[in-house]
């Protein structure tokens, strides 16, 4: 007999939120009860789920009573606030920020890399930076079969990953530019930053703030998470991650070296090709590769552009491409729902 479990997402009105609430429905996980919280000025407003209209609750710490799982997409300081709240309440909780990601308490999870991590969670499972997951998806195979040294990351980020308002400020700055208008930038690169620059035509080489060793902080996450998903903490990773006037789909550049040489292209595509939660889109006779376009709505990671370095045996270059909403958020915390009901770990 199936068991149906009492579901939380927190953040429900904001766009990972939307956009989780979505994936449960589409995977039909399944909920005995669901909550909609999200901050007192959201509470009130309803929001329709499987045909069922539910009203917004405000998250505060006794919203959790009775709840198995809670998917928390809301801000750090929201997580570092309840998340603790909604453990001691029976709670395991999926965070989608940063506030947990390097808790050695805490694992950090992408299921088709590390399920195996959820047994060692103790009520907070985090879930790591869009950029990251679809790295390290299109890299384990690669690892597992020929190790791996070295990585060297070069990110194509859609603004939808700083949030609702760096998408209009994008679109109000598209048509002001057309328009022969003046340009307003009060977003990006980073709305805490002293500077903002227009993201409409440009490409922002700046992701959050600049931290002392001259590398961003999105870049140290992307270098941080990736040692500690794949539990490599000698691996070498250096990332630069760049903002595009794209709204949706993350798309990176990356090359890697591997342990052991001698790989052929066609073996790579070949191991890829089989991997879970990878799509392979490669025939450049045909001008077939990963676009960010083409991807939206979809919950794999795409791959393409495969090629030997032209001076290393172990070394291969690659184009990654995936939905950041999506595998880089939603999907991804629906995914370890769902790792933690086949593992038997949701009580």
């Amino acid at each position: 007999m199936s068991t149906n479990y009492h579901v939380a997402v927190v953040g429900a009105t904001g766009a990972v939120g939307q956009q989780m609430l979505k994936t449960l429905e589409e995977r039909d996980f399944p909920i005995a009860s669901l909550k909609l919280l999200s901050s007192k000025r959201s509470a009130g407003k309803t929001i329709t789920f499987k045909g069922k209209e539910y009203t917004v609750e405000e998250a505060t710490p006794e919203a959790f009573e009775g709840v198995q799982v809670a998917l928390f997409s809301a801000g750090g300081s929201v997580s570092k606030a309840l998340a603790p709240e909604a453990v001691k309440r029976g709670a395991i909780c999926v965070d989608n920020t940063s506030a947990f990601r390097m808790d050695p308490n805490v694992p950090l999870v992408v299921p088709e890399v590390n399920e195996a991590a959820l047994h060692s969670h103790n009520g907070i499972i985090a879930n790591p930076n869009c950029s990251t997951i679809q790295m390290v998806v299109a890299l384990e195979p690669l690892r597992q079969q020929y190790g791996l040294k070295k990585v060297i990351v070069s990110t194509y980020q859609a603004v939808s990953g700083a949030g609702l308002n760096a998408i209009n400020e994008m679109k109000d700055q598209t048509k002001a530019i057309l328009d022969g208008a003046e340009v307003k930038a009060e977003i990006l690169p980073c709305g805490s930053d002293k500077k903002h620059y227009q993201i409409a035509f440009n490409a922002i080489p700046q992701i959050d703030l600049f931290q002392d060793n001259g590398y961003t902080f999105e870049e140290m996450k992307m270098i941080n998470e990736t040692k500690k998903i794949m539990n490599m903490g000698d691996l070498e990773v250096a990332a630069t991650c760049v903002r595009l006037p794209v709204e949706t789909g993350h798309s990176e550049s990356v090359y890697i070296e591997t342990e052991k040489g001698g790989a052929s292209v066609a073996e790579v595509k070949e191991l890829l090709a089989a991997s879970p939660g990878i799509t392979l889109q490669d025939d450049p006779e045909n001008q077939i590769y990963p676009m960010a376009a083409e991807c939206v709505g979809k919950n794999d990671v795409f791959v393409g552009r495969v090629r030997h370095d032209l001076n290393r045996d172990n070394g291969y270059h690659m184009w990654i491409v995936s939905d950041n909403l999506l595998k880089g958020a939603a999907w991804n915390s629906v995914q370890i729902a769902e790792s933690l009901v086949k593992l038997n770990l949701l009580k």
